[in-house]
């Protein structure tokens, strides 16, 4: 094929732009003219790569590093140690500073030859071309964090996908199907009060309007709304928000672990296999406002002392149940020093792997906060205490349902093929991989839980310090972050390598 002039300048820009070895320069009939920016036909096609090739390829660490914290000073937060990255995150989802990461994703991923748009919920998508058409297998989580967060949590796996494709560029790597970066918006849910809610557009699970329409809860007198922000800062896509107008073939999310137990057993990855169920309630306890120092306490109906003995209550339940409820917003009202509280608000969050014990856990709290407030003794919350909860009202609102999640064999087995090819030990033994890897359920919720109703899904943890996520101190090692990378890496191409064997 002979190449024009626009052609193999478009190729030439592409590589000094990327600081590509001067080795890959072809004569015009090895170069096959493309759409974008890397127009060269790659010297290595996946399809044609033996495992010892696959094993080879490795993510540049230190580059991965230096995106992971360029990228975080929009959005810095607090300081919780010496060093010159010792810095948290606060990247509330379509701020300023969410927009300034986004442009950059947008930026650097099309400076690798790829094509990049972005929904009408402001998730954006890039797809490096592939030999054949067909859907992208996609890499990705998100870079919206919490309001005191660390910047690990969803950055790192954007970060490392982005790593990805630049890894695949270095070694001139020609996937059979196309593959993609994606940035899901708002996963936290921390500024609209709703996890996941734009991969759960995607899935056809939320309704666009009622995703639109969600208003902003930080700070608290806001009232932007999604699709009012996503305006304000230009991510307002015109392309559907929707697994038929944006199709995936897959879908992989690195993650650190968020939880204790890799670091706590000295294991480098985490070939996760699903995530755990969970549901969200608002309760509200309604009492009656009234003076502390004329009212005694047997004729009180103290909203908030109620609520402490309900949440103390669901502790007790789900511990029964080898379950977890927690407490993370509450409110109440007047709000003075000399009012007993006649009005509370709380919420509950209840976890655990299966859905039918999450379902009970809910049921026995139902029927215990019930009898609180007829003035029971409950889970021995109201020994000893002088104010009984007759004189209060409760009641449930569902919020969020998220059943339990089980990821595609198929996935779960590249992850594991990747990792097993990082670390060299492939024997099982219950949920023990060799020395090095651990299967495991996700406790958290992550976009994965919706690409996996509509696509082949799996995760990858890694170790994270103290098991500490949502917190400035966050952190995950280098090595620990490259590990991640690497499997990600060789999971997306024994991915594209088992679809071309399919031919699908």
């Amino acid at each position: 094929m002979r190449t024009t002039t626009s052609c193999r300048g478009a190729i030439g820009a592409a590589q000094r732009a990327l600081n590509l070895p001067s080795r890959h320069t072809w004569p015009s009939q090895q170069l096959a003219c493309r759409s974008f920016a890397m127009s060269a036909r790659r010297e290595i096609a996946v399809k044609e790569m033996s495992e010892q090739d696959l094993a080879s390829m490795r993510v540049n660490q230190d580059r991965l590093m230096h995106d992971v914290h360029s990228t975080s000073e929009w959005g810095k937060g607090e300081r919780w140690g010496d060093g010159p990255t010792d810095f948290g995150m606060s990247r509330l989802s379509l701020s300023d500073n969410d927009k300034q990461a986004r442009d950059w994703f947008a930026e650097t991923t099309q400076a690798l030859g790829c094509k990049v748009h972005y929904d009408a919920m402001g998730n954006q998508f890039a797809v490096r071309l592939g030999l054949n058409e067909g859907p992208p297998t996609y890499a990705g989580s998100h870079l919206d964090t919490q309001p005191t967060g660390g910047r690990y949590d969803g950055i790192l796996g954007v970060c490392a996908a982005i790593e990805m494709l630049k890894t695949m560029n270095d070694n001139w790597v020609e996937t059979t199907y196309p593959v993609g970066v994606v940035n899901w918006t708002n996963e936290e849910g921390a500024r609209f009060p709703k996890s996941m809610v734009s991969s759960g557009v995607w899935a056809g699970d939320i309704p666009l309007e009622d995703a639109h329409n969600l208003r902003s809860v930080i700070p608290s007198n806001d009232t932007a709304t999604m699709k009012s922000e996503l305006e304000r800062i230009g991510y307002l896509g015109s392309t559907p928000a929707s697994y038929k107008s944006t199709p995936m073939a897959a879908h992989f999310e690195l993650h650190i672990e968020q939880g204790p137990i890799l670091e706590a057993e000295e294991r480098r990855v985490g070939v996760v296999k699903g995530v755990q169920s969970y549901k969200w309630f608002t309760v509200t306890v309604k009492g009656r406002d009234s003076h502390t120092g004329a009212t005694s306490f047997q004729h009180r109906a103290d909203s908030l002392l109620t609520a402490s003995k309900m949440i103390l209550a669901s502790h007790k339940i789900a511990h029964r149940h080898k379950a977890l409820a927690s407490t993370g917003i509450l409110t109440l009202k007047p709000g003075s020093t000399n009012t007993v509280p006649g009005f509370v608000q709380f919420t509950l969050d209840i976890r655990a792997p299966k859905d039918e014990t999450v379902d009970a856990v809910e049921a026995e709290c139902k029927a215990a906060f019930a009898a609180i407030t007829g003035g029971e003794n409950i889970e021995g919350v109201n020994a000893h205490c002088a104010v009984s909860s007759r004189h209060c009202d409760v009641s449930w609102r569902t919020d969020f349902i998220s059943p339990a999640t089980y990821f595609h064999d198929d996935c779960i087995k590249c992850v594991q093929d990747a990792g097993t090819a990082l670390c060299g030990e492939s024997e099982v033994s219950g949920l023990d991989i060799g020395k090095w890897g651990k299967f495991m359920t996700s406790g958290a919720g992550h976009d994965s839980v919706y690409t996996s109703k509509r696509c082949p899904t799996s995760m990858i943890f890694i170790p994270c310090r103290d098991g500490v996520s949502h917190n400035p101190a966050e952190y995950s090692s280098p090595q620990a972050c490259a590990d991640g990378a690497n499997v990600l890496t060789g999971a997306v191409l024994r991915y594209d390598q088992l679809r071309g064997k399919r031919g699908s």
